[in-house]
């Protein structure tokens, strides 16, 4: 795990989460909590998702505090839709 702080399993801060990601282009691995919105499931997050807006589900970790103070979530990977 060397792109985002591990999780600790006794603050229940950092938790992995279903979302559908803003972003303009799939390179980047981490993102502001205001670009991620979480739901309860993958199918739920797969179905939310819009490509063609720039809108792209996820398996993300967090909220977690940035350096310069922003929550922020981390890239576990992109989801894809199951044929």
């Amino acid at each position: 795990m060397r792109q985002f702080v591990p999780l600790d399993p006794e603050s229940g801060v950092s938790e992995n989460h279903w979302a559908v990601v803003f972003v303009p282009k799939r390179s980047r691995n981490r993102f502001p909590a205001n670009c991620v919105e979480t739901y309860d499931s993958h199918t739920d997050a797969i179905e939310q998702s819009d490509s063609p807006n720039r809108k792209f589900a996820a398996q993300v970790i967090g909220p977690s505090k940035s350096s310069e103070g922003q929550a922020i979530y981390y890239l576990v990977r992109w989801l894809q839709h199951q044929p």
